[in-house]
């Protein structure tokens, strides 16, 4: 049985990003997957890392999960490291994530559950077993604009640094924008094109 971390990063509820997420869940669903839906902001996620929390050399792994006593932070850990599929869906603000997804990267994504350093200069060892990633962001910056002019830097956070140093090798990335004034029939075509990439991503569930 395949297992998805869907996670959503955005404050309001009546947002496209919902809408978006919902579409991908409701594919996810019918193609047969079992799908552990997060919306960070409606759960309340702490994203802040605590000074106990932080990974310095010499600290044992045991150390650093037993660091933390929130049990939320440790039922994502224990998701995403049992997960076959992850994805994110969150708005373009400022060439990153939302604060409350950033802290997530922070706070799940430690040593341990995602990666692991021999010494301080060395090449990561991915420990996630996910077959593939999708990464959807919504944007209000015209595509030639992002690239030309100010470099795409979600693209490196996601395909180039976060999601390869925790060992995925298939990332795909859609891009939706932009969405402020963006007419009914532009949404109908996004949510279509965001439902048949997670179709194509990660097919149906073995029965």
């Amino acid at each position: 049985m395949v297992q998805i971390s869907l996670l959503l990063a955005h404050p309001r509820p009546n947002s496209f990003n919902h809408a978006l997420a919902s579409a991908i869940l409701d594919e996810l669903d019918e193609a047969g997957h079992t799908v552990a839906f997060h919306d960070l902001y409606d759960e309340g996620f702490d994203p802040l890392l605590r000074p106990e929390e932080c990974y310095t050399t010499g600290s044992t792994v045991e150390e650093l999960l037993a660091s933390s006593d929130d049990v939320l932070v440790a039922t994502h850990r224990e998701e995403i490291a049992d997960a076959d599929g992850l994805v994110v869906v969150h708005p373009n603000w400022w060439g990153k994530p939302p604060a409350i997804l950033a802290g997530w990267l922070d706070r799940v994504l430690v040593p341990g559950v995602a990666y692991r350093l021999t010494d301080a200069t060395g090449e990561p060892d991915g420990l996630l077993s996910l077959r593939a990633a999708l990464v959807v962001n919504t944007t209000d910056t015209p595509a030639q604009r992002e690239a030309e002019v100010l470099g795409d830097p979600l693209a490196s956070i996601w395909t180039r640094c976060v999601l390869p140093y925790c060992g995925v090798r298939t990332v795909d990335r859609v891009v939706v924008g932009p969405v402020t004034d963006s007419t009914a029939r532009a949404r109908s075509e996004w949510l279509d094109e965001v439902a048949r990439r997670t179709t194509d991503l990660f097919g149906l569930a073995e029965p």
